[in-house]
């Protein structure tokens, strides 16, 4: 018999993943080209060339001893260069010994919840957000504590105060957001950090970065280096270089939190008995030789554009992202969001209701597709606004 915990979870699934088997089923009876899925964070750009051309350095050129263990906080060489990268774009000084390297950043993020929580311990969850967040905290004996954005998805100040007691012990940001693709401003972050600084003991401040490489229209996310004291990063070249398979990241405890000795030596060791033992050898050897490269982020930007003129055009309302690969958009006429992926479905569009987010009222879409399942949509999109009595804001 599994655990009662264990039972419940797998009876709640995951909706994604389910969206995401349905669009399989839906595409072998209708073809590709006729099903819509942006269910899943799935990236569907290669890798950039450094990535293909450090894989066959390494294989041609081996490193002794190179698929063997190293310490459980990863390669030293590894981590300095990463230091030194995070050192440049920002005012803080960053050294190896800050940095462990993880099985992605869903391990980093286990990583600093087993050494941060206590039983009971509170993490406060910024609505809406990636829904594993949920289950990450529960695996540590620990409470999330859900706070509300505002209406566009940006952090309140009072509000997070007003959730503070004294079992709070992090709040997590991610920025740009999954799934609502905003970027959360320097003003805004030394604003959360001072509201912080005056509490009556610390808060950790864990960053969850994936998506710190996909910002457009221009505008550049903030270090968060210089934005906060108390801070432990959590960071995947998942979507950065597009390596969701290939788990690999790191967590990064500031020089400047009141707990660094303590908490770098805890995430080292968290990495090693949660079983990780440590990340995988030979991609840390691969992101030395392809640190600085990145996806096509105009190429994203550009779908972007593609599915949010869908969207808006047919009648539906939404923010528009500046980062991240989700368009966060509201559920019309006071739909629930079970309701409206129903009414869609019918068209064969997928979605992932806002419920799974914590931000009831939404769905998300991800448009990290191919350029031909987001132009073929457009009929879907208009289709359903007519379903729905809703008036177009263009052509079809």
């Amino acid at each position: 018999m599994i655990s009662d915990k264990l039972k419940a979870k797998l009876a709640g699934g995951s909706a994604i993943r389910k969206m995401f088997e349905e669009g399989n089923r839906l595409k072998a009876i209708y073809g590709v080209e006729n099903v819509y899925d942006f269910s899943i964070g799935n990236p569907d750009l290669e890798p950039p060339k450094e990535v293909f051309d450090a894989l066959k350095d390494l294989a041609e050129n081996p490193i002794p001893g190179m698929h063997g263990y190293m310490s459980n906080s990863g390669y030293e060489s590894t981590r300095a260069m990463i230091a030194e990268k995070r050192s440049n774009e920002s005012s803080v000084k960053v050294e190896a010994n800050a940095i462990c390297m993880t099985v992605g950043a869903a391990a980093a993020m286990n990583d600093v919840f087993h050494s941060i929580l206590d039983d009971g311990d509170e993490v406060i969850l910024l609505a809406p957000f990636f829904m594993e967040y949920l289950n990450y905290i529960d695996n540590h004996n620990g409470v999330s504590v859900i706070v509300d954005t505002d209406n566009n998805f940006m952090p309140d100040i009072k509000k997070i105060e007003e959730a503070i007691t004294p079992k709070t012990k992090a709040i997590v940001i991610n920025s740009p957001n999954n799934p609502s693709g905003v970027v959360y401003s320097k003003e805004l972050l030394c604003e959360l950090n001072d509201m912080l600084l005056k509490q009556d003991h610390v808060i950790h401040v864990i960053a969850d970065e994936p998506y710190i490489d996909l910002a457009y229209d221009g505008i550049e996310v903030p270090a968060v280096l210089d934005c906060f004291k108390n801070l432990i990063i959590c960071f995947s070249w998942s979507k950065s270089l597009s390596l969701p398979g290939e788990r690999i990241g790191y967590t990064l405890v500031s020089p400047n939190h009141e707990d660094f000795e303590d908490l770098t030596g805890a995430i080292v060791l968290s990495n090693r008995i949660l079983g990780s033992v440590n990340a995988p050898a030979i991609w840390q050897r691969v992101i030395e030789k392809s640190l600085n490269a990145k996806v096509d982020v105009a190429n994203y930007e550009y779908r972007r554009n593609l599915l949010y003129s869908n969207i808006v055009d047919a009648g539906f309302d939404a923010v528009k992202p500046n980062g991240a690969l989700y368009i966060f958009m509201n559920t019309p006429n006071g739909l629930t969001d079970q309701e409206f992926a129903e009414v869609c479905a019918k068209q064969n569009l997928l979605l992932v209701g806002g419920k799974s987010f914590s931000r009831p009222g939404y769905c998300r879409l991800a448009f990290c597709v191919s350029e031909m399942t987001i132009r073929n949509s457009r009929k879907a999109f208009f289709k359903i606004a007519e379903e729905l009595g809703l008036e177009h804001r263009s052509e079809l």
